[in-house]
């Protein structure tokens, strides 16, 4: 028996003796290349920053192993897309286009942009910018802000793949400012940089950790939320922040959408008139708040606030010239005087009486409860145990705060409406809160949600100036408000957006660019007109290239021994230099070199730097071409014709190059499709080509395969056309 009990110990021993501990799991995360404070490799050659530390801490809480990764932002997105990487932690900002290819975190760090200038430049304002050139990365919320206020401010826009490209530029004046994240552009000016911050930043969103959506990594995102979750609570989010920017971040932000069908009383009596003091007025509004202000599909804004405005203008008879920044900054453009009233649901509380002046309130603003059509919610006593959406900063979250004991449901909050609507569909909350209109509006267009509770009101909106100036203003809206609700059109404009038989849309545009179809339909005009810039590049860069290409060619089989020394110096630098640093080098070395020796900006143009750069790399081949047809000749023919008497020009004019032309006609095309092919190349330099215009628009719809299958084609169908024309020439030549 001891024998047996021997016997099965030995055998079990090795099993336990040589078990390993289970493996954590081993999640491979990519990050941007430099994107400090974010993430950037220090002195001791080790990646760090606030992405670093808040993945590290995560990963410890999760009891994940890290496999971290910093191709960039661009290869990071594609990594994560085509299954290289499980996810993304760099900076990438939480945007309802994105959360169509990513599933996403909670958010963890609310961002602005700014406007940075050299500090011997200062900008002040976004009007000073006009006519100069703005740098900023592609793919970025800078980059969306810039192109949403491109025709306003009159500005050119020119796109960068890396933030030191981008400052580069802006040190050698090819770019007049730059614009990036805030807290990038603040570490900069800490780390030394030649950069000056002089305009207040834009709230432009919040960064999320993302995975492929619909993918095998959304347990990844949970867990994210539940360690983030800990860390805010705990403080150590902010704490990690803290060292990083030098203060913590709230996620507390003061949201005043405000909206309803309620018609608040008037004080005004109708019928009265006022005499207006200017010509014209300034009116600022939000930029996106359906039913109140959005772009239709002829990309003009509409909606309540907008008509309502108008309506109360041609009342009146005054002129109104509106803008629609957004609400955070037509806040600042009446307080700084750029704009002389607001409308923009502004709620009216004591704190802002203290800046403002408002009109009668033309809004009473109700949040009301929304749920999706088969749930059996019907009060709030059923939410209990159940989850609810909320926007954070609203007066909807207020009263969910206020009423959570007493009905027991759970909150969670959301940066966006769309998020938060999302989650109602996909079943991730039970319900949802926010301002009536807009969630009526929303059922409107198609959202399968129904209003079980009434609403509550939460307040009341108003028409504002800043405090002391325009009372003229004031007075006229507030007369125009009291007749149009005399004459009935008040309603009618409410009417117009909330009553369910209205065919009134938010979009922007019914073409779905998740097709090819799409994708060419919404952005055939920007192709082609990148298609057109890269024809043109290449087609002069290759006629420069043949002149110099033919000089160098003569050169190197010329009798005269220096004239063969230049060209084969000339051939051996420029193809011993890539075609992307000599670019790199004419754009931004030559003018730091100009600077330095002159103490004079002069910037070079990026067409013409990606001319010289495309047209000196095909000079060094072509030169290669000619001297190899010349040769290819055979060597007797020269000999014979100078024994004849025949001088070495003219033996070169009628006797060798007739020949040497048609054995290097097929190598002058291969040349020029090679020389196409190049272009892609000086994007790198911000360049707007074919490429660059491919990229630019995967930066706002994330699909990459499709447009990149697009650019093939493009490339493919005119590569192949020269390549027949080639076949031609030389069947032609022989």
């Amino acid at each position: 028996m001891k024998k047996k009990l021997l016997a099965c110990l030995l055998f079990l021993f090795p099993l336990f003796a040589f078990a390993s501990p289970a493996q954590a799991e081993t999640v491979k995360v990519v990050f941007d290349t430099a994107y400090a404070p974010f993430e950037f490799k220090d002195s001791d050659q080790v990646y760090k920053g606030i992405d670093v530390e808040i993945l590290d801490k995560v990963a410890e809480i999760n009891g994940w192993t890290i496999e971290k990764s910093f191709p960039g932002f661009d290869a990071a997105v594609n990594m994560v897309q085509s299954g290289q990487a499980d996810a993304i932690m760099a900076g990438m900002t939480k945007t309802k286009e994105r959360e169509q290819v990513f599933d996403m975190s909670d958010t963890y760090y609310d961002t602005k942009v700014v406007i940075a200038t050299k500090k011997a430049n200062k900008i002040t304002s976004y009007d000073q910018l006009k006519g100069k050139t703005v740098g900023v990365k592609n793919g970025t919320a800078a980059q969306r802000f810039l192109q949403k206020n491109k025709d306003k401010y009159g500005y050119t826009i020119k796109t960068f793949d890396t933030s030191d490209l981008m400052n580069n530029s802006l040190s050698t004046g090819a770019v007049d400012a730059i614009m990036d994240d805030q807290p990038v552009i603040e570490y900069a000016i800490k780390q030394g940089q030649d950069l000056s911050i002089n305009m207040e930043g834009e709230a432009v969103g919040s960064f999320a950790f993302g995975v492929k959506k619909g993918g095998s990594h959304e347990k990844l995102i949970k867990q994210f939320n539940a360690a983030l979750a800990q860390m805010k609570k705990d403080g150590t989010l902010d704490q990690i922040i803290e060292k990083w920017t030098g203060s913590s971040q709230s996620s507390s932000t003061a949201t005043t959408t405000a909206s309803t069908t309620v018609v608040p009383e008037t004080s005004t009596e109708a019928g009265q008139k006022a005499t207006p003091k200017k010509k014209t007025y300034k009116i600022s509004s939000d930029s996106s708040f359906a039913p109140f202000v959005f772009q239709n599909d002829q990309s003009k804004y509409t909606g309540i606030d907008m008509e309502l405005i108008k309506a109360i203008a041609k009342d009146q008879g005054f002129t109104l010239e509106i803008s629609n920044p957004g609400f955070d900054a037509a806040v600042s453009d009446v307080q700084n005087g750029n704009a002389d009233g607001m409308i923009a649901g502004m709620t009216v509380t004591d704190a802002r009486k203290a800046t403002f002046d408002f009109s009668d309130p033309y809004y009473t603003t109700n949040s009301i409860l929304a749920v999706q059509e088969s749930s059996n919610i019907s009060s709030y006593e059923d939410l209990k145990g159940k989850t609810v959406g909320v926007k954070n900063g609203t007066a909807s979250q207020t009263f969910l705060e206020e009423n959570k004991s007493k009905y027991g449901y759970k909150i969670k909050t959301f940066s966006d409406g769309a998020s938060m609507y999302d989650s109602l569909n996909s079943g991730s909350v039970a319900a949802i809160m926010d301002d009536e209109p807009v969630i009526k509006y929303a059922i409107k267009q198609g959202r399968k949600f129904k209003t079980p509770i009434e609403g509550t009101p939460s307040g009341q909106v108003a028409f504002a100036v800043h405090k002391d100036s325009n009372p003229e203003l004031i007075e006229m809206f507030n007369n125009g408000l009291a007749n149009l609700k005399e004459s009935g059109e008040y309603q009618k404009i409410l009417d117009k957006y909330l009553s369910s038989d209205s065919d009134e849309t938010t979009d922007s545009t019914s073409v779905d660019e998740t097709t090819i179809w799409g994708l060419l339909q919404n952005n055939y005009k920007q192709l082609l007109s990148g298609l057109g810039v890269t024809i043109a590049l290449a087609l002069l860069s290759f006629a420069i290239a043949m002149v110099i290409g033919i000089i160098f060619g003569m050169f190197s089989v010329s009798p005269y021994k220096w004239l063969r020394w230049t060209a084969e110096i000339f051939v051996d630098v420029i193809r011993g230099i890539p075609l992307m640093i000599l670019a790199a080098f004419i754009f931004w070395g030559i003018p730091n070199l100009i600077e330095s020796m002159t103490g004079q900006q002069s910037p070079i143009n990026d067409f013409l730097a990606g001319t010289i750069a495309l047209s000196l790399n095909a000079a060094a081949y072509i030169a290669e071409i000619v001297r190899g047809g010349i040769q290819a000749v055979p060597a007797g023919q020269m000999e014979a014709s100078r024994s004849l008497g025949i001088s070495y020009s003219k033996t070169m004019r009628k006797i060798i190059l007739p020949q040497a032309t048609k054995l290097m006609l097929p190598n002058f095309v291969n040349q020029f499709v090679i020389a196409l092919k190049d272009t892609t190349i000086v994007s790198a330099i911000g360049l707007v080509e074919l490429f660059q215009t491919g990229k630019i628009i995967i930066a706002r719809n994330y699909q990459s395969f499709k447009m990149y299958a697009i650019l093939a084609v493009f490339y493919l169908v005119i590569i192949t056309l020269l390549t027949r024309f080639a076949k031609q020439l030389e069947k032609r030549a022989n």
